[in-house]
């Protein structure tokens, strides 16, 4: 078997990591956003459906972020939510 082939074969089973969802820096930054929010999630009176519709969010959405699905949110919402809960923080 030709080199040429085994580096073929290799990256079909191996497809290169270009998709922006396997940015370590975007994936810290969504990390370090997601615990800030759950800890004023913690401490916030509110409800996950208050807090969805304060932000304009869908409840799927906290709900997601509660359950650790990061990858369901992007940096904006985040960043949205986190003003919303700051705002209403005691």
């Amino acid at each position: 078997m030709s080199t040429a082939r085994s580096t073929a074969h290799a990256d079909l089973l191996d497809p290169p990591r270009s998709s922006p969802d396997l940015d370590v820096r975007e994936l810290e930054k969504r990390t370090r956003l997601m615990r800030i929010i759950t800890r004023l999630i913690a401490v916030s009176d509110m409800g996950s459906r208050e807090i969805a519709r304060r932000a304009g969010l869908p409840v799927q959405k906290v709900s997601d972020l509660l359950a650790g699905k990061l990858e369901h949110l992007n940096v904006d919402e985040l960043h949205v939510l986190r003003r919303t809960l700051e705002v209403e923080a005691p």
